[in-house]
């Protein structure tokens, strides 16, 4: 049986990881992007020989530096680009195999660019987390990691939420874990009754 493939997404701070925690405690498998992006960063990972083929200095025995990635991307306006073509058909592999050897009826793709990256079409379905801006920007200050400044950059490198929200065939709002523990349980009942009847 080939199982149904649900795309998980939204924005810094809406709850998408919390989300996908959810689904992976209902049994479901979970393929995490960046998570699949790490592994291919890591020591003998698949990108390490092409990236340290463009950029020597991002290379070493602990894998690639994203520090120094991210220099050559500022240094190199093509840099980007090459990289994508590196590490995308890489991560797509990874979560090809992942389907392949799932065993579930149901598989969640943790993806945070979703939509940005057209990757929607690969799945049955899609389920945005989401919740409003001030919680959104409460939650991610809370985290001791940014300042808003940064999360304002991040913000306006994605898609706006009312975008996603436009093109999203299922919404969470995660305003609570209870609440959104419920729709989850909830959504795989759904999928399970009207695809797998």
């Amino acid at each position: 049986m080939i199982p149904f493939r649900l795309g998980l997404t939204g924005s810094i701070g809406m709850g998408k990881s919390t989300t996908a925690a959810m689904f992976a405690a209902e049994g479901l498998p979970v393929w995490d992007a960046d998570a699949a992006t790490h592994r291919l960063y890591a020591p003998g990972g698949a990108a390490v020989a092409p990236i340290a083929a463009l950029c020597p200095n991002a290379a070493s025995s602990a894998g690639i530096d994203r520090v120094a990635l991210k220099g050559w991307i500022a240094r190199d306006q093509s840099a980007l680009a090459k990289l994508e073509s590196i590490v995308h058909p890489l991560v797509a592999a990874d979560r090809d195999a992942f389907i392949v050897a799932a065993t579930a009826d149901i598989v969640v793709f943790d993806i945070p660019l979703l939509f940005e990256k057209g990757t929607e079409a690969q799945m049955d379905a899609t389920l945005l987390c989401t919740a409003p801006a001030p919680l959104q920007k409460a939650r991610v200050l809370a985290r001791g990691t940014m300042t808003i400044s940064q999360l304002e950059t991040i913000l306006a490198r994605q898609m706006p939420d009312g975008e996603k929200r436009a093109r999203a065939a299922h919404i969470v709002e995660t305003l609570s874990m209870d609440s959104t523990r419920a729709y989850v349980r909830a959504l795989i009942s759904h999928i399970r009754e009207t695809h797998h009847a």
